[in-house]
């Protein structure tokens, strides 16, 4: 039986302007990853993410390393209560 977890996680560096948003999307849509990502206002970048625990290791190692253009200086995350997202969407 495969574990669900689901965490938010909090990551900071030049992640704004770099299409982190958009990467992590497509990122965590092809791991069949359920949730959101939206830019703060001190320029860090918060996500919510849940399904299987594979696929959400994969997805924070994407994580720590980014788009191309991103400079990640830390990845911080906090398991939670699944919420029942559906689908991973860029909230403004």
């Amino acid at each position: 039986m495969t574990k669900i977890k689901s965490i938010q996680i909090h990551i900071t560096g030049r992640v704004q302007n770099v299409g982190f948003r958009f990467n992590a999307q497509d990122t965590a849509l092809k791991l069949g990853l359920n949730g959101f990502v939206t830019n703060k206002p001190d320029g860090s970048v918060y996500i919510e993410v849940e399904g299987a625990e594979d696929a959400i290791n994969r997805f924070l190692i994407w994580c720590h390393q980014g788009p191309d253009w991103a400079r990640v200086t830390g990845v911080n995350m906090v398991e939670q209560d699944i919420r029942g997202y559906e689908g991973f969407y860029i909230k403004k």
